[in-house]
């Protein structure tokens, strides 16, 4: 079974943040700069939470709230199952889909590493099966060849 650092290490190290003191069309505005779908909110170079479109869309817009006055700390989320650079991608896939979530932050002992996503895993399942198909069949599906 695969380790989840697998997938980390494929991924870019620069983390997308936001300030849990920030507001929520700040942190909006920033998610379309970088075109990203959630920020890690983070406080003292520390882990606290994470925000999502969703979350901004759902807690704020739906609710008629002000988004130039909602704190990011009000709507992240704050208690998200974690997972550990030990776990497999199958305990992640597993940890999400009992959780109901797109997204896991991932630590080593009590350091943050990043987050994986619903979207990591599912490259990786879907890598990890063609290498399979291809020995199996005797291809070598990035090319398109058979062997």
């Amino acid at each position: 079974m695969e380790k989840i650092t697998s997938i980390l290490a494929k991924k870019e190290l620069h983390f997308n943040t936001v300030s849990p003191g920030s507001s929520a069309d700040t942190a909006l505005s920033r998610m379309c700069h970088e075109n990203v779908d959630y920020l890690i909110v983070m406080d003292d170079n520390k882990y606290v939470g994470l925000l999502t479109e969703h979350d901004i869309t759902s807690k704020v817009f739906i609710t008629n709230k002000q988004p130039d006055k909602t704190k990011v700390s009000d709507i992240m989320n704050k208690g998200l199952p974690a997972a550990t650079t030990d776990d497999t991608v199958e305990r992640c896939m597993q940890l999400m889909r009992q959780h109901h979530v797109r997204y896991l932050p991932v630590f080593e002992i009590h350091s943050f590493r990043g987050i994986v996503s619903s979207e990591d895993i599912l490259e990786e399942a879907v890598n990890n099966r063609m290498e399979i198909f291809d020995a199996v069949v005797g291809r070598d599906t990035r090319y398109g060849v058979l062997t």
